[in-house]
C-alpha cells in the first residue's frame, strides 16, 4: 500500500506540475479585466471540460499497449493526417508554454534582483539553459523535482491565502466589464491544459494503472481550486491594477510562487516533448534533447528582439490554438480507441456524441476567434 500511495502522489504531482505553470500568473490579470465572477465561471466550465478530456485521454492510453505520447496515440487511431495535426498542436503548445515560462521567470528574477524587468532576456536565457541541463537527467530527475516543486507551490499558496485573505476588497471582486467578457477564455484554457502529462503519468504508475482515474480527477480538481483561490486573493487585493504577470506586483513571496510553478511545469512539459521525439519520431536521445532545449531558446530570443506578443497574448494563443486542437483530436480518438484498443482499460467513460460535438464546436470557435485577433 505504501508503494501504491507513493506512485499515486508522484503521478498526481506530475499532472499538477504540468498544469500549474505560467497560466497561473496570467489568470489574475484577465480576471481583473473581465471581472472575478466571469473568470470563476470560465475556470469551472473549462475545468469540467478539461477533466472530461483528461479522462478520455487516460482511457485511450490504458486501452493501448506500449509507451506512446499524444502524437503516437493520434497516429495509431486517426492516421497520418491526424498525427500531423497533433504534431503541430503539441509543438506549438509546448513551445509557447516554454517560451512563456522563460519570459515569466526572466522578468521575475530580474524583478527580484534589480527591482525592474531590464534583465528579463538575460535571466530568461539562463533559466532555459539551466532547465535544459536538468532535463538531461531524465525521468528520474522529473520524479524528484516534481514532488518538491509542487509541494512548495501548494505550501506557498496556503501561506498567501492566509496572509492576504483579509486584504480582499469586495469592490474589486464584484467589478464587471462586459467588453472583456471573452478575454479570459484563452489564458484559462492554457492554464488548465494538462493533456501532455497523461502519458508520463501512465509510465510513472507502472503496474498500478488502476490509479489513473483517481490521479486525473484529483490532479485536475486541485488545479481548479488553486486557480480560484489565487484569482480571488490577487484580484481582491489589487483589482484592475493587477499587472499581466501578477506576481510582480505582490511582493517577494508571490514572485517565488511564480518561479516554482513555472519550474515544475517547464520540466514536465520538456520531458514530455523529449520523450515524444524519442518514442514517436524515433529520434536519438541527444537529438531529441537538442530540439526540446534549443528551439524554445531561439524563439524566445526572436520574440524578445522584435518585441512580439505580451505575456498574456502568448498564453492565450498557446491555449486556444494548441489546447483547442489537442482536445478536438482526443475527442475524435476516443471512439476509435474503444473499438480498436488492444488492452482492457481499468476504467471506461461513456461517450455522448451530442456533448462531444458541442465541445468540439466550442474549441473550433475559440481557435477561429484567436486567429482572427492575431491576424487582424
Amino acid at each position: 500500500m505504501k508503494q501504491e500511495n507513493k506512485k499515486f502522489w508522484v503521478a498526481t504531482s506530475i499532472l499538477i506540475g504540468t498544469c500549474i505553470g505560467a497560466g497561473v500568473l496570467g489568470i489574475p490579470y484577465v480576471a481583473a479585466q473581465a471581472g472575478f465572477f466571469v473568470a470563476l465561471a470560465y475556470i469551472l466550465l473549462i475545468g469540467g471540460i478539461i477533466l472530461l478530456v483528461n479522462l478520455y485521454m487516460g482511457e485511450i492510453s490504458l486501452r493501448t499497449k506500449g509507451n506512446h505520447q499524444l502524437i503516437g496515440y493520434t497516429g495509431k487511431y486517426l492516421g497520418k493526417k491526424g498525427k500531423r495535426f497533433m504534431e503541430f498542436a503539441t509543438l506549438f503548445g509546448i513551445y509557447a508554454a516554454i517560451v512563456a515560462y522563460m519570459l515569466g521567470i526572466g522578468q521575475s528574477i530580474s524583478f527580484l534582483v534589480f527591482g525592474d524587468s531590464s534583465y528579463t532576456t538575460l535571466f530568461g536565457i539562463l533559466f532555459g539553459v539551466g532547465m535544459s541541463g536538468l532535463l538531461r537527467r531524465g525521468l528520474k530527475a522529473l520524479k524528484k523535482y516534481e514532488k518538491i516543486g509542487v509541494s512548495i507551490v501548494l505550501g506557498l499558496l496556503l501561506l498567501i491565502v492566509i496572509l492576504f485573505f483579509n486584504k480582499i476588497e469586495i469592490i474589486n471582486i464584484v467589478y464587471f466589464n462586459i467588453g472583456n467578457i471573452l478575454l479570459p477564455f484563452g489564458v484559462i484554457l492554457f492554464a488548465l491544459m494538462s493533456f501532455h502529462a497523461i502519458p508520463e503519468v501512465e509510465i510513472v504508475l507502472g503496474n498500478k494503472e488502476k490509479l489513473m482515474k483517481k490521479v486525473l480527477i484529483t490532479g485536475t480538481l486541485v488545479c481548479v481550486i488553486f486557480y480560484i483561490l489565487f484569482a480571488l486573493v490577487v484580484v481582491g487585493f489589487k483589482g484592475t491594477g493587477t499587472p499581466e504577470i501578477a506576481t510582480l506586483a505582490l511582493g517577494t513571496i508571490f514572485v517565488f510562487l511564480g518561479i516554482f510553478t513555472m519550474f515544475t511545469s517547464w520540466f514536465a512539459l520538456g520531458n514530455a516533448l523529449e520523450t515524444s521525439f524519442m518514442f514517436d519520431e524515433r529520434m536519438k536521445k541527444k537529438k531529441a534533447w537538442i530540439f526540446t532545449s534549443l528551439t524554445p531558446l531561439l524563439i524566445f530570443l526572436f520574440i524578445r528582439f522584435f518585441d512580439f506578443f505580451s505575456f498574456t497574448r502568448i498564453l492565450s494563443i498557446g491555449g486556444v490554438v494548441s489546447g483547442g486542437l489537442v482536445a478536438i483530436l482526443i475527442l475524435l480518438m476516443i471512439k476509435k480507441a474503444k473499438k480498436e484498443g488492444n488492452r482492457k482499460p481499468e476504467y471506461s467513460v461513456p461517450v455522448n456524441w451530442f456533448v462531444i460535438g458541442f465541445l468540439i464546436l466550442i474549441f473550433v470557435l475559440g481557435v477561429i476567434r484567436e486567429l482572427w485577433l492575431v491576424l487582424g
